[in-house]
């Protein structure tokens, strides 16, 4: 048999292979790495016997489907040292995470922070241990006797789930053995010392309300230490960061008891809001776009005829008016459309560029409300591009360079992905591919990298997601362009073309922003609150250094009104280092000391945000500087002082 590695070279084998075994054969240094493999495209385990032509691609912990493997062991020993000290915990289900994993329990007490210290150590010893972990599979109904035998009520339940021909498979180490699909590394030794149980949340069993709640133990492992170490930094960072204590402490935005998961913006943060939707308004209508309004609440039949009560129903907040059912939109993209039919179109009105900034709502259940992250009610920037077909590729080219002038001012590097028809979907298989195709081309003709993420594209139509990285390297999911070939066939939306006949239209469903309030969110927490001057909802603070001064900081405050630069005016009867230091702490740009001196001088005394003190400055010297960093956006960045 011919294997085929990665870098195209290929190897032959008169007899099956296990994967390890063609892992040492090319290169013990490579074996004692790997983590799982890759045989024609799917994630296998090391264990898997080739026997006959493939494509093989061996994994290390520095590739996402190896690093995946790791933790899905550390999972399996984490669960394992739990029973060790707790024989009747029961076992849910334990994956491996985008950033960890983790593994829900069912204890009969409850765990506390300090339990974990306990299951770390325990873990340690059955790494030491060094078991072989050992695959094997069962019919279905011997399965189910298996768990039962091992009194795990909730591993059978997910047996009896599966088909009634399905051959189950489970990984034993040493005493425990655990319901699983794999891959796994080869024994416990090879989690190596790099890992860290980091909290404990309450998850309910599959994520149902009605269920009951288990404890989730989240904890993570990389393969090596300084790995693992950075990991933890950037975790310590992020709580600093956390946009829910910002949040308070700047007085940008507050959840209530009486609207969970519906927040309420403070001033400073409607500042902060309103500025960024100026911003928005600016470069949309620079690019052509119109702005509309749709209504909040739409009868049924429309949710109907877009697919909505459908597909995401589930999702939806229902009312009834004069006996017909309604829907509080969870998506703008109808009312979009009927603004589109409301009068004929011809192919000179296209390709028809329509904005809005409309407030959704999607129901979201209580333990996945996040702050601003996740919420119930929010704004979103849509726009809908209605276009000819040969005006796709333009119309996407032009929405990722708005896309990226947008992420590279606020300093968010991003990536690509391209999502592919999902199970869900509606349409024909030669609408989808040429959606798809269409949508490859122009990231194409951009020069764009990508991925292709197979099967999370919208049920209507594939997309391009563009995946920000904040200051601290996380990722969010923000920008997304989808191409949809389904609405506007089902509300029969045309356009008279060249030839005076009648036409269908092809539609564009776009966000930069995504909501409005979880990219809040998100710059809270990628500047730390400590927003550029021209996002600040307080630009400037004067500070006179006794009430002998206050008239003339009354003065200069006006004189920043007058200039439009927010500001504030601290008349306490505070030393001025208590008044100097609270301004710092409420990240606010520029603090304006003002004396004696000042008064005489029709001067200010410039503390910065980004240098410190800065000296003396003729006030209409700095109001025109300041005006000019806020007109041009600038991203004005902290100067490090060099000891001496």
């Amino acid at each position: 048999m011919k294997i085929t590695l990665k870098d195209g070279s290929v190897k032959e084998y008169a007899q099956p292979m296990a994967v390890i075994d063609i892992a040492k054969d090319i290169s013990e240094g490579l074996a004692r790495m790997a983590c799982a493999a890759g045989i024609d495209g799917e994630t296998v385990d090391l264990r898997t016997i080739i026997s006959q032509d493939c494509q093989l691609s061996i994994y290390t912990a520095k590739d996402a489907e190896g690093l995946a493997a790791l933790r899905h062991t550390a999972s399996h020993v984490m669960a394992q040292a739990i029973k060790r000290l707790w024989p009747e915990t029961k076992l849910a289900i334990g994956p491996s995470i985008a950033d960890g994993f983790y593994y829900d329990v069912d204890c009969a007490e409850p765990m506390t922070a300090e339990d974990l210290e306990k299951i770390e150590a325990e873990m340690k010893n059955i790494i030491k241990e060094a078991l072989p972990l050992e695959r094997f599979e069962l019919p279905r109904e011997e399965a189910i006797a298996f768990m039962k035998e091992k009194a795990e009520p909730y591993k059978v339940e997910l047996i009896e789930d599966l088909p009634e021909d399905a051959r189950i498979s489970f990984y034993k180490q040493g005493e425990f053995t655990d319901l699983c699909a794999g891959p796994h590394l080869m024994t416990t030794k090879d989690v190596g010392k790099a890992f860290k149980l980091m909290n404990l949340a309450g998850a309910y069993w599959r994520g149902s309300e009605k269920n009951k709640m288990l404890t989730r133990v989240y904890a993570t492992a990389y393969q090596k230490k300084e790995e693992l170490e950075a990991y933890i930094t950037m975790m310590e960072e992020a709580r600093k960061r956390d946009h829910r204590k910002l949040g308070r402490e700047l007085g940008l935005f507050m959840m209530h008891d009486a609207g969970p998961g519906f927040p309420f913006f403070l001033p400073n943060g409607m500042v902060l809001k309103n500025t960024l939707l100026d911003y928005w308004h600016e470069i949309h209508k620079r690019a052509g776009y119109v702005e509309i309004s749709s209504p909040i609440i739409l009868n049924r039949s429309l949710w109907e005829t877009s697919g909505h009560w459908d597909h995401y129903k589930n999702n939806m907040y229902t009312t009834v008016i004069d006996e017909e059912d309604y829907a509080i939109k969870p998506m703008n993209c109808p009312g979009g459309i009927l603004v589109y039919t409301s009068e004929p179109r011809s192919y000179r009105d296209l390709p028809m560029r329509v904005g809005e900034l409309g407030i959704v709502h999607r129901h979201e259940k209580s333990g996945q409300l996040h702050g601003l992250m996740r919420v119930r009610c929010f704004t979103q920037d849509d726009a809908h591009i209605f276009m000819m077909p040969e005006q796709i590729r333009d119309e996407i080219k032009g929405v990722a360079a708005l896309f990226d002038e947008v992420y590279s001012l606020l300093g968010l590097r991003y990536h690509v992905e391209l999502s592919t028809r999902p199970e869900d979907s509606m349409g024909s298989a030669e609408d989808w591919e040429m959606a798809t195709n269409a949508l490859q081309g122009a990231l194409d003709d951009l020069g764009l990298e990508y991925v292709i993420n197979e099967g999370d594209g919208a049920f209507y139509g594939p997309k391009i997601d563009f995946h920000l990285e904040d200051s601290i390297g996380r990722t969010w999911q923000c920008g997304t362009i989808q191409l949809d070939f389904q609405l506007p066939q089902r509300f029969e939306l045309e356009y008279i073309g060249k030839d005076g006949e009648k036409h269908r239209p092809i539609m564009i469903h776009r966000v930069a922003f995504g909501s409005i309030e979880r990219f809040i969110g998100i710059l809270i927490e990628h500047f730390a609150g400590a927003f550029p001057t021209w996002l600040a909802p307080v630009q400037a603070k004067v500070l006179p250094i006794s009430e002998k001064y206050e008239a003339y900081a009354g003065k200069v405050k006006e004189a920043l009104d007058k200039a439009g630069i927010r500001a504030e005016i601290d008349l306490r009867s505070e030393k001025i280092g208590y008044k100097i230091r609270e301004a710092q702490t409420k990240k606010i740009p520029y603090m304006l000391v003002v004396g004696q001196k000042e008064e005489a001088d029709h001067t200010v005394s410039v503390r910065s945000r980004f240098k410190g003190d800065e000296g003396a400055a003729l006030l209409a010297d700095f109001i025109e500087n300041v005006k000019k960093e806020i007109a041009a956006r600038e991203n004005r960045p902290v100067e490090v002082k060099k000891e001496d």
